[in-house]
């Protein structure tokens, strides 16, 4: 059975990547990405450690730089902008990483993060409502916060002002599952506010539970998309594509 991309044609994208190869050092990481994150949607970027996933959202963003191929961001062309010049119109990144200043407070983070200007205090407590250890250690240096209150204030980062595009990168890693599900009511949050979403994700309920549409990819190239919930409810495709064991349910 062929694992053939479904035809799909969003009429009102956000974000394009049409033939995106992408090399670092000697290694051919892309190998000709194409994908599609529908405006207003929550996009899942799925597939096995190692496939690519994580190039293909810091090569949007800018940190790697596509060697052919085209990333279109609302109809235009970034492919070959600097990072500053992609998050400026509206992009936040969360890195796998989490990218936080363990010198600074939360605070301060945050208030780096602000870049347009002061803090909208309505979305701050909205953050708080979300994120409740922020408020509590708003004065704390971030580097004395525990693994999930730093991913907690990574995700804060990018929400504290209102983006066009979310790029998260694994943000459930590593967490438990109190947390984990902390974060997936905030992710869900921003989907219900309306924003567009390209999550990478490893955990595959958080996944399912999220996601509108998915994409897994397989050493450096698209090998599927489609409509999460199809995904989700066929443990055969699941297997196939990912090496899921696990009962769709």
């Amino acid at each position: 059975m062929s694992d053939a991309l479904p035809t799909q044609a969003p009429t009102d994208p956000i974000l394009q990547l049409e033939g995106v190869c992408t090399n670092i050092a000697q290694y051919h990481i892309l190998q000709g990405v194409d994908l599609v994150v529908p405006r207003g949607a929550l996009t899942m970027l799925l597939g096995r450690n190692g496939v690519g996933k994580t190039t293909t959202m810091r090569t949007i963003i800018g940190h790697w730089r596509a060697h052919q191929g085209r990333i279109l961001f609302d109809g235009e062309d970034i492919t070959k902008l600097p990072t500053p010049a992609i998050a400026q119109p509206g992009v936040g990144f969360v890195p796998e990483d989490m990218g936080i200043f363990s010198d600074l407070t939360v605070e301060e983070n945050m208030v780096l993060a602000a870049a347009s200007g002061p803090i909208n205090s309505a979305r701050l407590d909205w953050i708080f409502t979300a994120f409740p250890p922020l408020k509590t250690f708003w004065k704390s240096d971030a580097g004395t916060l525990s693994g999930g209150q730093k991913q907690m204030l990574s995700i804060a980062r990018a929400m504290v002002e209102e983006r066009r595009l979310y790029l998260i990168d694994e943000p459930t890693k590593g967490l438990a599952p109190a947390i984990i599900s902390t974060m997936a009511k905030a992710l869900k949050d921003l989907k219900d506010q309306g924003s567009s979403v390209l999550l990478v994700e490893q955990n595959f309920a958080v996944a399912r539970a999220l996601g509108d549409s998915a994409n897994v990819m397989d050493d450096g190239r698209m090998i599927w998309s489609g409509q999460m919930a199809e995904l989700g409810g066929d443990a055969a495709l699941q297997e196939r594509l990912m090496g899921l064991s696990m009962e769709a349910h």
